[in-house]
């Protein structure tokens, strides 16, 4: 199970748990699971997805970036 932090400059979005996260990394999409090896990544505009115990949930943002560590997503980015 990842923790997932999604933060904007007005709020914090989204803080919990999550099986999956589906970003729009600028060179491409990518999908992060349990495990993923530690990345820092820019975001394009597009959407983000994510699936928890709850189903599965999407934004649209600006741009942003995304950082993993040991099953921790932090995600900054600008809510459209």
């Amino acid at each position: 199970m990842l923790k997932l932090r999604i933060v904007s400059p007005e709020s914090v979005v989204y803080n919990g748990d999550a099986v999956s996260v589906k970003v729009p990394g600028t060179i491409g999409n990518f999908e992060i699971l349990n495990d993923h090896a530690p990345i820092i990544s820019s975001l394009q505009k597009g959407k983000v997805e994510y699936v928890n115990d709850e189903g599965r949930h999407e934004m649209t943002i600006n741009g942003g970036f995304v950082q993993v560590q040991k099953n921790l997503v932090s995600l900054c980015v600008e809510v459209l």
